[in-house]
């Protein structure tokens, strides 16, 4: 990971954007830098994309203010930028080659081949007449096209089967390992473990950023091991608890230990109670939770 000292190649400071009177984003601070691979996390309408969009230009902040390569993201300055909407920014009456070959032009770079293997092969079908997941893979071609400094990509795994995102994140690893900055958007909590470091944002504001080991160290779930685990999830779900179930034991995050025990024995549910270290998911979790309760 590259040195907080060093300049970055992505900054927000005290980033505030208001539509009407609902604030997307709230003072929000962030910043990649070089070679580095800094995960957004969040859930539907926490601000990702609309930060996104402000440090590309797309949108003026309401406050604060952006900084790509240390200026304004202008049009020259952007060209050092590759990036995947969620909406992948292909044009779908194009071939692959087709949105290779435009791709190029705009940038004023060579024309590159599609990449090997299925996506090659597809090289002069529509790009609407892809699956999702090759039309992703195309996505990520345009935007390293131009071999870019800085990668922005916004969900880019979404809607891909496992053995889709793991290749897309050897290419995101790939692109770090050359020195570009990579910003990306998942909600997919176990794909934090790709990243060099986490921002978790809740309506707008960043609660943590920070690497994934220190996020997690120190938190706790509460486990429970019952005979009955099936009983016990019901009565604790019904509860208002809502458990997770890792085998047959369930977890708990932010829960008080003696309000289970309590509802479990009302319940007649024999169980087993203790702390045991939280995942990234539960710490997620409590993270969300607690801002949601302030």
């Amino acid at each position: 990971m590259t040195p907080l000292a060093a300049a970055p190649v992505a900054e927000a400071a005290g980033v505030t954007r208001f539509f009407g009177s609902f604030a997307a984003t709230d003072h929000v601070d962030l910043h990649v830098g070089a070679g580095e691979v800094v995960g957004l996390l969040g859930a539907n309408g926490a601000g990702k994309t609309t930060l996104m969009r402000m440090l590309l230009g797309l949108l003026r902040p309401t406050g604060g203010a952006v900084r790509l390569f240390g200026l304004p993201p202008g049009r020259a300055v952007r060209r050092r930028v590759g990036y995947v909407p969620q909406g992948l920014g292909l044009y779908e009456d194009l071939t692959v080659a087709e949105n290779l070959a435009f791709a190029a032009s705009a940038y004023r770079t060579p024309e590159v081949d599609a990449p090997g293997g299925e996506l090659r092969r597809a090289a002069h079908t529509l790009v609407r007449d892809l699956p999702l997941g090759l039309r992703r893979r195309l996505a990520f071609a345009v935007a390293l096209g131009h071999d870019p400094s800085l990668l922005i990509l916004d969900e880019p795994t979404s809607g891909v089967d496992p053995l889709g995102r793991g290749a897309l994140w050897d290419t995101i690893r790939d692109v770090a390992a050359r020195g570009a900055g990579v910003l990306v958007s998942t909600h997919y909590m176990e794909e934090a473990e790709y990243c060099d470091r986490v921002v978790v944002l809740v309506a707008g504001r960043v609660v943590v950023s920070d690497t994934l080991e220190r996020i997690v160290a120190g938190r706790t779930a509460l486990e429970v091991r019952a005979a009955r685990w099936d009983v016990a999830f019901r009565t604790l779900d019904e509860a208002g608890m809502v458990p997770s179930l890792r085998g047959r034991s369930l977890r708990l995050v932010g829960a008080d230990e003696r309000r289970v025990s309590a509802v479990l024995a009302e319940a007649g549910v024999d169980a087993a109670l203790g702390h045991v270290p939280a995942s990234f998911e539960e710490a997620f979790v409590d993270l969300v939770t607690g801002e949601a309760a302030r």
